[in-house]
């Protein structure tokens, strides 16, 4: 059986877990498959922005930042030798997530329980909880 999985990572320490935590079980339980690594930025604050760098500037700096979300990811899985792609959007952080696991007919969501965000999870609620609450794909959280 192969598998595809959509790993979700905005850098952080827990995320990296979530990365190499789906590359381990990728290993025990499928004849083979693929990660794809997916970062998404909210861009509502930057919207403003966009009338005064234009909209090139902040899409660039949009994609800049979700590139570097994905660098040691990339090179852990690479390391790994499991084969990878990413994806890089912009937009409601968990609704994008939820929306690529869907399109891309994703066998599991992964991410990790916790961001970069805690002060603002606890005002807004966890990204990690949303998505499992909208996914129509299955979510695995790692800690």
């Amino acid at each position: 059986m192969t598998m595809k999985m959509l790993v979700a990572t905005d850098g952080s320490k827990n995320a990296l877990s979530a990365v190499k935590y789906a590359a381990q079980l990728l290993a025990r339980i499928a004849d083979g498959g693929s990660i794809t690594l997916i970062s998404v930025h909210d861009d509502v604050a930057l919207r403003h922005a966009r009338r005064f760098v234009g909209k090139e500037a902040v899409n660039d700096y949009l994609r800049e930042l979700g590139e570097q979300d994905l660098a040691d990811a990339r090179k852990l899985l690479d390391k790994a030798g499991v084969t990878h792609d990413m994806i890089i959007r912009t937009g409601h952080v968990a609704t994008e997530i939820a929306a690529a696991a869907e399109r891309g007919k994703f066998d599991l969501l992964v991410l990790g329980s916790k961001g970069r965000s805690a002060v603002k999870d606890l005002l807004i609620g966890s990204v990690a909880r949303r998505v499992a609450e909208i996914s129509k794909v299955p979510v695995l959280l790692v800690k």
